[in-house]
């Protein structure tokens, strides 16, 4: 009767649940490691080239892999979102105010990508926090 308990004991555990997320994103244990790169050259490439290099490798590799789509999307979208402030600071830089705006842009495009490298090199779906959602 108690290896009856015991069983029944064992079999009534459940194995610890995963983390999910609300928007369905891509869990770690679910990248393969080649989207974690193609996600990760999306973030870096966004820095170096504007947004050339990210929509390069979006179009490119969007239909191999879910994550590489949504996070080519959010590199994509934050560098475009970095143009525009750009190009708004070099305007306002007539009056002065828009050298402290690319400043500003400058520092916060370097540390939201490295932000982003490193969780997509993690395989954790990376979203900026100040990004304009032109492509969705």
């Amino acid at each position: 009767m108690d290896e009856n308990v015991e069983n029944q004991g064992q079999s009534a555990e459940t194995p610890p649940e995963q983390p999910s997320t609300a928007s369905g994103e891509a869990q770690p244990q679910d990248v393969s490691q080649n989207a974690r790169n193609m996600a990760l050259l999306c973030h870096l490439l966004g820095f170096f080239t504007c947004f050339i290099g990210p929509l390069i490798v979006w179009l490119i590799k969007k239909d191999d892999d879910p994550f590489i789509d949504q996070q080519g999307k959010e590199a994509l979208n934050f560098q475009i979102t970095v143009t525009i402030a750009s190009i708004a600071g070099g305007i306002l830089s007539v009056v002065c105010i828009g050298l402290l705006i690319l400043a500003a842009v400058g520092i916060l495009d370097i540390i939201f990508v490295i932000m982003a490298c490193v969780a997509t090199s993690k395989g954790e779906a990376y979203r900026y926090p100040v990004s304009i959602r032109l492509i969705k």
